[in-house]
């Protein structure tokens, strides 16, 4: 894949509901899609492993939009990190946002969730249709999603580790639940969080292109 020019990288602010989110807009001169990440439990914007699939995204010519979808406060308590509703809502504001800026009106969009992140970015995609061009999940719970797996109409990539054994078994549960274009892709010796060698790079490789086959890979 050839790379663009440097993403001009900059934080913002999203409005959702009395809330302000913090986040960090990825934003580089001609896009051909938009990226919108949904974080897991105990993450958020500055997530380093999110930031470096960012970055490959962004040299792919995608942008791309980090944000906390709790606060610090909301974070410390575990209701909050798996209502999953809660998230997606949130998320589906971030993606307005998205929609509203003069150099992104027109991008096509996808969702990129790890962890309870993935449930999230499942249930918002099944809320907004065809309007999401393309999910990915990392180490996800896509299981999160639950009665609104078989309402995703955006083709979706679970990729998992291979030796994260528990979250393969819900994975090959949510995937056959779905009903849209989908693929499971096991990443050998990889565990939860991808910290093997290479192996986030893997992860990375196979979101850039998974984005670029469905959101288009040339700009508008």
């Amino acid at each position: 894949m050839t790379g663009q020019s440097s993403s001009n990288e900059q934080n913002v602010e999203i409005a959702s509901g009395t809330l302000m989110l913090p986040g960090i807009l990825g934003l580089l001169a001609g896009p051909h899609g938009a990226v919108v990440f949904a974080h897991g439990s105990g993450s958020g914007r500055l997530s380093p492993r999110n930031n470096a699939v960012a970055r490959v995204l962004q040299k792919a010519g995608l942008a791309t939009l980090l944000v906390d979808l709790l606060t610090e406060f909301e974070a410390e308590d575990r209701r909050h990190v798996f209502d999953i509703e809660l998230l997606a809502g949130r998320l589906l504001d971030c993606s307005r946002w998205m929609e509203e800026r003069q150099a992104a009106q027109t991008l096509p969009l996808g969702y990129f969730g790890a962890s309870t992140g993935a449930g999230a970015a499942l249930v918002a995609a099944a809320h907004a249709g065809n309007k999401v061009g393309a999910v990915v999940s990392r180490g996800g719970r896509p299981d999160l999603a639950g009665e609104h797996l078989p309402d995703v109409l955006s083709p979706t990539l679970l990729i998992v580790g291979g030796r994260d054994e528990r979250v393969i078994e819900m994975n090959i549960e949510a995937l056959s639940r779905l009903r849209c274009i989908k693929e499971l892709v096991i990443v050998p010796g990889a565990t939860h969080l991808f910290e093997e060698p290479g192996t986030l790079e893997e992860v990375s490789h196979l979101a850039r292109d998974w984005f670029l086959k469905y959101l288009g890979s040339s700009p508008l």
